[in-house]
């Protein structure tokens, strides 16, 4: 699966920004869908994964309530809707397949996940 992102940008504390992500090549649904971000000098987090066939999303901690992710699997996209952002949201945003996340709120992935390009996100007034 190819995945290409979209939507990163300057946004003001407070302010929204809407990700996209589009795939292509194999069957997207088959595949577990997700977000990770990694800011300067720190690891990557994982922040959203949805997965194949459930419609629940799974939210890191760190954006829930602020954060919502879904996916469109006629279309192939999957989406992220930042909120009430915040200067620690500033990071590269990635888009994943073959997220998965544990009953204790961890987030990972497969060995076969394939990774978008990652779109820059900065909250900076």
């Amino acid at each position: 699966v190819q995945l290409q992102a979209s939507g990163g940008g300057l946004v003001q504390p407070g302010g929204s920004l809407r990700l996209s992500c589009t795939a292509s090549g194999e069957s997207f649904d088959d595949y577990s869908i997700g977000w990770f971000r990694q800011a300067p000098g720190k690891e990557r987090e994982g922040v959203s994964c949805i997965p194949s066939r459930e419609l629940r999303t799974y939210i890191a901690e760190s954006v829930k309530g602020r954060f919502t992710s879904s996916r469109d699997n006629a279309l192939n996209t999957a989406t992220l809707q930042m909120n009430d952002m915040k200067p620690e949201d500033t990071a590269v945003y990635f888009c994943v397949t073959g997220c998965w996340t544990s009953y204790d709120g961890q987030f990972g992935t497969q060995a076969f996940a394939s990774w978008g390009q990652g779109t820059q996100v900065t909250v900076s007034s």
